[in-house]
């Protein structure tokens, strides 16, 4: 499976970031063989609609499930529309945010668990 978690820098040993559509990368981990790549959030500075943009993006890129702190309405509905499942963590690294998820301890999310937030 392909998962992607938000980051702040892109990089897979430091702390995620809990925001979603506006995080400055995303890290592209496939969990059958543990590799992974940062990909910067090409919705990170949008004017409006991050959410939605950054969903396109991880559909784009094969995401089949997303990791980060919360999701706002519009994020939310478009991730369901994507058939990609999301997940929320309120800590940890990418690296052990996919031990948490293959271990199954991640809680998977069925609707939105914040506002819409702005820049």
């Amino acid at each position: 499976m392909i998962i992607a978690v938000s980051s702040p820098d892109g990089k897979f040993s430091t702390e995620f970031s809990p925001r979603f559509g506006r995080c400055n990368f995303f890290i592209i981990i496939d969990t059958d063989t543990r590799e992974w790549e940062s990909k910067p959030n090409p919705a990170a500075n949008a004017r409006g609609g991050a959410g939605p943009q950054a969903v396109q993006f991880l559909s784009a890129s094969g995401a089949e499930a997303a990791i980060t702190g919360r999701y706002g309405p519009n994020a939310f509905t478009t991730l369901k529309a994507a058939g990609i499942r999301a997940y929320i963590a309120d800590a940890g690294t990418p690296e052990e945010l996919l031990d948490r998820f293959l271990a199954g301890t991640l809680e998977e999310v069925n609707a939105a668990t914040g506002g819409e937030l702005h820049h």
